[in-house]
């Protein structure tokens, strides 16, 4: 089997960009106009939290299910029905009268987002070999994270020019056109599944790690932590996790196959990427945040703040996959990303309320440098190293755990902030009280409250002690996160410096099948097909 031409496979590849981007901004893109969406829809402060948490909740459960799905069937197929679930939440989202029918929206756009991520990746791998991959993965790359940190000052625009249903209405045009570049571009390979689909392995997945997700999303906010409600659903999902560990473990094809672990490369990379997850999710959080509450910046203002981070994302992601197509050289590229990460995130340790923006800026191209040469860098030296038979549930399952990392580690890390921020607010309030001037009533009264202030709308001595606290329980966070940048780099650095295969996932195919693939013909209607192989799409008449 031959390789695609260049033409070929930069038309297959544009569609899936174009899918990327779109369901990756829709996680993003409605971060600066919640505060305007549940106040028109007449939401509360819990759905204002499950409006936030539906759509990665969603998205992060179904990741792995996709992925043993892509090793089962066809992917172009599976990645058309995820856009096509995606397209249909979104202008359902857009029509939304209350908060329910937009949360439910929102659960289906996840689903489509975790088929896109995980399908996305292996059909990229499809047609381009790891030696080629670099520069398509790093362009990805740029991709999703243009998407994910640009989001929230397109979402800002776009509600302050025409209104906040157009978040959800524009990306439908985007995704449509994604989904016929892919139907009439990509090629992929047509797969007869080996075994039983793991049905049980799916629903224990979902179940406890959808719980998992929902109660620490939810606890602190919509209920107290130490509340029956909270108790019943963390047991719950403990259980439920635990049953689902162990039944994946013991299964003929398990959703997440834990196996893997045992092998080096993939143990590595895993635990490389869940060390950069919590890096990733903890900017667009916390970051924000700092901009917002300890400077007291606009939503948009601090949008444009952190485009220093998106733009040492891009150049990171497309100079460095660049080099590695053009070398087959990736080991000092991850190194040299993750120890950029660690300094990024140390020196956003050192933040107070009045550093210099100039070095604020300088802090995040470092996070972004590292992220950016990270995230796929790490899946590429993982699907290099796995059998094309498990290149799918194998990047599921890297996936899954990374995104499973990073959302438990940001809400861990957000509560120690939250009560770190509320005992320095205690303490500090009472002795200040007397000397506050009348008009620092009504914010005494909101801090008092526990509810997050407008530090623009405090008088000065509220407004200098609320800044100054955040400033430096922020900065104790990134000081939390930095370690994880640590263990990237001993992990990056264990890993084998196992040369770039110049071979696609559907020419491995044919290799690994020998004879049983290469002698297959276009099957007719009602033909028979022997379990485990694999046939080229289009009868293979546009691959060989």
């Amino acid at each position: 089997m031959q390789s695609l031409p260049t033409r070929r496979v930069l038309q297959a590849v544009s569609g899936l960009f174009a899918g990327f981007f779109v369901v990756m901004l829709s996680s993003t893109v409605v971060a600066t106009s919640l505060p305007v969406i549940v106040s028109e829809l007449g939401g509360t402060q819990t759905d204002y939290t499950w409006v936030v948490t539906a759509n990665f909740l969603t998205m992060t459960v179904t990741t792995p299910i996709w992925g043993k799905l892509a090793d089962r069937m066809n992917r172009k197929v599976l990645i058309i029905v995820a856009l096509i679930a995606f397209t249909i939440a979104s202008a359902a989202a857009g029509f939304a009268t209350d908060t329910l029918w937009l949360i439910v929206c929102r659960l289906v756009q996840g689903m489509g987002v975790g088929g896109m991520v995980a399908l996305g990746q292996v059909a990229i791998a499809d047609v381009v070999s790891p030696r080629e991959r670099g520069k398509y993965m790093g362009i990805m790359g740029a991709v999703m994270g243009v998407a994910q940190l640009g989001g929230p000052l397109l979402g800002g625009v776009v509600t302050d020019l025409i209104g906040w249903r157009w978040n959800f209405f524009l990306p439908v045009l985007v995704s449509v056109a994604a989904c016929l570049l892919i139907a009439a571009t990509l090629p992929s390979p047509r797969l007869v599944p080996r075994g039983r689909f793991d049905f049980l392995g799916s629903g224990l997945v979902a179940a406890g790690f959808g719980l998992l997700l929902a109660w620490l999303g939810l606890a602190g906010t919509a209920f107290a932590w130490d509340s029956t409600t909270s108790i019943v659903l963390g047991s719950v999902s403990g259980v439920l996790v635990v049953a689902a560990i162990v039944w994946e473990l013991v299964a003929r094809e398990p959703i997440v196959p834990l196996r893997l672990l045992g092998q080096r490369t993939f143990a590595l990379t895993t635990l490389a990427s869940l060390a950069v997850g919590v890096p990733i999710f903890g900017a667009a959080v916390f970051v924000s945040q700092y901009l917002q509450v300890a400077r007291g910046l606009t939503p948009t203002e601090s949008g444009f703040m952190q485009m220093p981070l998106v733009v040492g994302s891009l150049l990171a992601s497309v100079i460095l996959g660049q080099l590695i197509s053009a070398t087959g050289r990736w080991k000092v590229a991850v190194i040299g990303s993750a120890v950029v990460l660690l300094a990024g995130l140390a020196l956003m340790g050192t933040l107070r309320y009045d550093t210099s923006f100039w070095l604020v800026g300088l802090y995040l191209a470092l996070i972004g440098v590292g992220t950016g040469g990270l995230m796929q860098n790490l899946v590429l030296v993982l699907q290099n190293d796995l059998p094309a038979r498990e290149l799918g549930v194998g990047t599921g399952a890297h996936t899954f755990i990374r995104s499973l990392g990073g959302t438990i580690g940001v809400t861990v890390l957000g509560a120690v902030l939250a009560g770190r921020v509320a005992s320095q607010l205690a303490t500090a309030l009472p002795t200040t009280a007397g000397a506050l001037s009348e008009e620092c009533a009504p914010g005494l009264a909101v801090l008092r409250s526990g509810t997050l202030p407008n530090v623009r709308e405090l008088c000065e001595p509220l407004r200098v002690l609320v800044e100054q606290t955040y400033g430096e329980g922020i900065a104790e966070v990134f000081l939390w996160i930095a370690p994880l940048a640590v263990i990237a780099v001993v992990a990056t650095s264990l890993l084998r410096n196992r040369p770039l295969s110049r071979k696609t996932a559907m020419q491995q195919l044919e290799e690994e099948l020998g004879a049983e693939f290469s002698a297959l013909e276009p099957v007719e209607d009602g033909a028979a097909e022997a379990p485990g192989t694999v046939l080229p799409q289009n009868g293979g008449r546009e691959l060989g």
